[in-house]
């Protein structure tokens, strides 16, 4: 019974470190293109707004899983933020260690959704494919704030805000002392002139 009870142990761990080492795939979306399956997703994953990362693609034949190589002259890619408000044209480089994968880096600056376009030709195949974050795809960008420890950093917007505010305070207060400088002078004159008439 002990012998069992250390045999189904064990299969648990197995079991749950692969399911570790598998969440990063988990985090890419897979898709049939024709006869070719792109898988495509973040470098690096959580993506965090301010961190570089960027599009990771692999391609290959969906019948053999035999990887494609020379895409980066065929196929473009673009990401597109904000429902299309934002886009930017990414270079493929590919991954001289591994055939078929392809990355482009970018730094994300907006908490979001992001969106790969892959558009061209793979092989004799025709591709307009949009990847889209979102749930049983590849996740959005998120905020730093909640990965930070142990102490917690202010993001760009609020030091750009805590910046405003101390421009504005620093304006304020020269004014007001310019003002008080005139003020003064016009004391002094008014005080000389009082003098000489006494």
């Amino acid at each position: 019974m002990a012998r069992i009870l250390s045999i189904a142990a064990a299969l648990a761990v197995v079991v749950a470190s692969l399911g570790i080492f598998a969440s990063p795939a988990a985090a890419h979306e897979s898709r049939g293109v024709g006869p070719y399956t792109f898988v495509v997703g973040w470098v690096t994953e959580p993506a965090v707004v301010g961190q570089s990362n960027g599009l990771d693609l692999t391609v290959t034949e969906t019948a053999s899983d035999k990887p494609v190589e020379g895409l980066e002259k065929t196929l473009k890619a673009e990401v597109i933020t904000g429902g299309g408000a934002k886009t930017r044209a990414l270079e493929l480089a590919p991954d001289g260690d591994q055939p078929g994968h392809y990355t482009s880096g970018f730094v994300p600056t907006r908490v979001g959704d992001y969106t790969f376009h892959i558009s061209g030709t793979a092989g004799a195949t025709s591709v307009d494919e949009k990847f889209e974050s979102g749930p049983n795809r590849f996740d959005p960008v998120t905020d730093i704030v909640g990965l930070e420890f142990p102490d917690q950093v202010p993001s760009p917007a609020d030091l750009a805000r805590q910046q405003a505010d101390a421009n504005t305070k620093l304006t304020l207060a020269l004014a007001l002392g310019a003002l008080g400088t005139v003020g003064l002078v016009v004391s002094i004159v008014a005080l000389t002139k009082t003098r000489r008439v006494v």
